[in-house]
């Protein structure tokens, strides 16, 4: 039965069967190749994918995000992957994380695993591999029981299992593509979202192919979600993108 696009994925074990619950990972990966096929795989697995191409960049997010898991690259422009994951742990983030490298040695994995590393993979690597691994990882350390089914700002919340959404109680229709539009949104709320993270999460598209879509649906989901109620949760930061969010 399909339970729509970030719920469960079912696996079948020996044993029994078990629900994992979808995933909110960073990937941290400068290669843009690699990167895509990642995002691509990850996200038609179900899970929620957020990526940055730098070491810096990668940090920030690690530390201000709420995430299950981090795919982090060695080799990073800016910051190199095991200083980004030694400064995690530093800080006391425990959030699970898969090393991805071309080196492979004994002792490079050694060093990887040292620096705070869950878990090191090998480039060029299986993704089933990699799936598996992850969500391994994950288990261990408790991420996949925290099973996310639905997201609430202020006075409105969305079932991620039956596709609805109300706010204040009352209903509101979607169409698929504004659903999608508001979960990023949502799952993203208090945080400015920008054009381009948009349009990778929501379109698919990675790069700007200078249309109004999202200008569109923007207004589309502001009229349905704040129209008829008298605090607005979708601002637009001028310059910037938009955030969702309670106006106090």
């Amino acid at each position: 039965m399909d339970r729509g696009p970030y719920s469960f994925i079912f696996i079948q074990t020996v044993s029994q069967s078990v629900y994992i619950a979808a995933m909110r990972i960073l990937l941290v990966e400068d290669d843009l190749e690699t990167a895509e096929y990642l995002r691509k795989g990850l996200g038609e697995s179900g899970h929620v994918i957020d990526h940055v191409p730098t070491g810096p960049e990668g940090l920030a997010m690690a530390m201000v995000g709420s995430y299950d898991a981090l795919i982090v690259d060695r080799m990073l422009p800016g910051l190199d992957g095991l200083t980004l994951i030694q400064t995690l742990r530093d800080q006391s983030n425990t959030t699970p994380v898969l090393i991805l490298s071309a080196l492979g040695k004994v002792d490079d994995r050694v060093r990887g695993l040292k620096a705070g590393g869950d878990d090191y993979l090998t480039k060029p690597f299986a993704f089933s591999e990699l799936l598996a691994r992850l969500e391994a990882v994950a288990r261990r350390s408790g991420s996949s029981e925290k099973v996310t089914t639905s997201l609430r700002v202020a006075d409105m919340e969305m079932d991620l299992l039956s596709h609805k959404v109300t706010r204040a109680g009352m209903p509101i229709e979607l169409q698929p593509r504004e659903f999608r539009l508001l979960e990023y949104l949502m799952r993203h709320a208090g945080q400015v979202v920008t054009r381009t993270m948009l349009l990778e999460a929501v379109w698919d598209y990675h790069f700007d192919p200078q249309t109004n879509v999202i200008d569109v649906h923007i207004s589309r989901l502001r009229a349905k979600i704040d129209k008829d109620f008298g605090e607005p949760l979708l601002h637009t930061v001028r310059g910037a993108g938009y955030t969702l969010r309670a106006s106090g």
